[in-house]
């Protein structure tokens, strides 16, 4: 995969466009959101991207996260790192089938009506399982033209929001008219949605082996997908405000409304489409990422060894149909409750990567490494950002409940505690034995 392809299956893993963003508008207004979303990169994003850029750099493994994480702390913590991105996948990929049914759905509600928004979803799952059997380099070279698709009516959208601003100087509606708790509610939901819409970075890493001159690739992408994915969030808002459009119950799937006032019916359903293809896009790209970490664990002993098996294109075949399964099962998850879980998941596997950053600059530190995220003490810090972030995110979803009185943060807890037992019950048995048949081979 070249730098290209990279950068858009990057962005594709951490973004997918402005469609997403929508909550964070809705509960913050056009300057809140604005400045969440211009703070968020260089708090959350861009310490990610910077220990990202000199891991990937300095062991371009295929399986990413999870060999740095084994190689720094040992195999019981490389296990609970992909455990943790594993199960935190179980969630995030439920998303995406959900945005292309909700965009769909506007085309004609008929279409995902009933039983039908659930089988378009398997169809999802189905697509990009097949698709990703291509291998690593076509679906980079495809993310570009989805990439192309996708964004084009929100430049349309851009120009002619400006343009509204020039031409007609509407009245700007900056703030957002609400007080008291249902205010402060709807900020923290701005913020998590916002961190979600960011998180994401490390996906990449795990395809390592199937990029080209990843030494050198890796940190200029992760630098410029930065920079794509704030500006497609950034302009689209500042267009819509600047065009005199109200914030006020703009919420997820609402883009289509703000774009036919300002563009008319055919902006609409290009937007509508473009919809769809973030579902697709960001689903894609995540399939190839997620399903090389039971291929590497398999190939360490720590997963049944038919996990490894490839085509002739190199692909994980075993992995990505297992991975599409679980995918596929837990399609029907509450669409509104999963962000919480996937941050607090997500941002524990995060926070490990920042510690093998760190062990690795003291255990080897002359480990050749193309690019390094400053000097030791710059690397020690770097994750202080991202682990506030997660802290409030988990303070935020301390109410949250995912049905009836189950609560969301703990059950991510429980998710989360159960990578250990799941360690102790099935890798070191297997061990054991494995070390009991080379002995009684000799």
């Amino acid at each position: 995969m070249r730098i290209l392809p990279l950068i858009a299956a990057t962005y594709f893993m951490v973004s997918g466009g402005p469609y997403g963003i929508e909550d964070i508008l809705g509960g913050a207004g056009f300057a809140r959101a604005i400045l969440i979303l211009l703070l968020l990169p260089f708090l959350w994003s861009l310490p990610a991207a910077l220990m990202i850029g000199e891991l990937a750099s300095a062991i371009p493994a295929e399986g990413g996260f999870y060999i740095w994480v084994r190689r720094a702390l040992g195999p019981f913590w490389g296990y609970q790192e992909s455990w943790l991105s594993l199960s935190a996948s179980i969630f995030d990929m439920a998303l995406y089938p959900a945005i292309f049914v909700l965009y769909l759905g506007k085309f004609s509600p008929g279409l995902t009506a009933g039983w039908r928004g659930y089988a378009w979803s398997l169809a999802v799952v189905a697509l990009c399982s097949t698709w990703n059997l291509l291998g690593a380099p076509e679906v980079g070279e495809d993310s570009v033209g989805l990439f192309a698709l996708l964004l084009a009516p929100f430049a349309i959208f851009i120009v002619l929001g400006f343009w509204r601003a020039f031409a007609l100087h509407p009245a700007v509606q900056w703030g957002r008219p609400a007080a008291g708790s249902a205010s402060a509610t709807a900020f923290s939901t701005a913020i998590l949605v916002a961190m979600w819409n960011y998180m994401g970075w490390d996906n990449a890493s795990t395809v390592a082996q199937e990029v080209e001159n990843p030494q050198r690739n890796y940190p200029r992408a992760m630098i410029v997908s930065i920079i794509l994915v704030a500006v497609t969030y950034i302009l689209p808002l500042a267009a819509m405000a600047l065009a005199g459009l109200s914030p006020n119950s703009f919420s997820t799937g609402d883009w289509t409304t703000a774009v036919r006032a300002v563009g008319g019916p055919l902006l609409e359903m290009a937007v509508v489409a473009g919809g769809c293809i973030t579902g697709i896009g960001m689903f894609n790209a995540l399939v190839m990422s997620y399903t090389r970490l039971p291929m590497a664990m398999a190939e360490d002993g720590m997963m049944p060894r038919v996990l490894a098996r490839r085509n002739r294109r190199g692909v994980p075949w075993v992995s990505v149909l297992v991975c599409g399964l679980a995918w596929a099962l837990a399609l029907k998850l509450p669409f509104d409750r999963l962000i919480s879980m996937d941050l607090i998941l997500y941002g524990s596997s995060l926070l490990l990567e920042f510690v093998a950053l760190a062990v690795l600059r003291i255990r080897e530190p002359n480990l050749e490494r193309p690019f390094k995220a400053g000097n030791l003490v710059t690397a020690c810090l770097l994750g202080v950002a991202p682990a506030a972030l997660i802290g409030y995110a988990l303070y935020a979803a301390r109410d949250e409940k995912l049905t009836g009185s189950i609560s969301a943060l703990l059950f991510s807890v429980a998710v989360g505690v159960l990578g250990p037992m799941l360690y102790w019950l099935t890798v070191v048995p297997l061990g054991r034995r494995c070390r009991a048949g080379t002995a009684t081979a000799d």
